[in-house]
């Protein structure tokens, strides 16, 4: 690529812009820098890394299509949490969980705690890769501003948060158990849950084009 020199004069921008516009095209895989040599374009595009689009997610059947994506991760790690959890992850698990409780007792949502519930069971499986995929998804996992716009009070939001936090208790419990069939099935019905409850505001919205509900997930 030319040099920060020459895409500033050629451009008519400021050596930051251009700074700024390399590192997005770094971080989306298609350029690479060397250090003392210059920035090239990547000459396999394939090798670029998975990444959501927050520009992507715009609708509620969006979110739920990165609510499948999460189940299909979430669930494993929960069994192998049950599975591999120390005493320590035990209580960090224990730990989020009062966490939320304590949120929700504040008049609250909750979703930085959330968050850390979900995380903790990931760190608990003892294998990195799924703490560092939820870091990835990050703000994308508890979506939960979106719920809002389809709950008509706060009782109604309350009850919701409510129900949420029970599908929490029992993961937890199966965990600390280490029951590893129960805390699949537990993570598994959250997950579901959440999408039927997704669904049903994208239903409410007439959002639902191209998300078919199969009989599994019906309640």
């Amino acid at each position: 690529m030319p040099t920060e020199q020459e895409l500033t004069a050629a451009l008519g921008v400021s050596r930051t812009v251009v700074r700024e516009a390399v590192a997005v095209l770094r971080a989306e895989g298609l350029v690479e820098t060397r250090q003392g040599v210059g920035a090239f374009v990547v000459r396999d595009v394939q090798r670029r890394p998975f990444r959501i689009d927050p520009d992507g997610l715009r609708s509620i059947p969006e979110v739920v299509q990165v609510m499948e994506l999460r189940t299909g991760v979430e669930v494993e790690a929960a069994s192998l949490a049950a599975e591999r959890a120390s005493v320590g992850s035990r209580r960090r698990i224990a730990s989020a969980l009062s966490a939320i409780d304590a949120a929700l007792g504040r008049g609250a949502s909750a979703i930085d705690e959330d968050f850390a519930f979900h995380q903790a069971i990931a760190a608990a499986t003892e294998n990195p890769h799924f703490m560092r995929f939820l870091e990835f998804l990050g703000r994308f996992l508890i979506p939960r501003q979106s719920v809002r716009v389809g709950l008509k009070s706060g009782k109604e939001l309350r009850s919701y948060l409510e129900r949420i936090q029970a599908e929490h208790r029992a993961i937890a419990t199966a965990i600390e158990g280490a029951d590893v069939g129960g805390a699949r099935r537990a993570m598994r019905r959250h997950l579901l849950g959440s999408r039927q409850r997704y669904q049903r505001l994208a239903e409410q919205s007439g959002q639902t084009a191209g998300l078919p509900i199969r009989a599994e997930e019906r309640v």
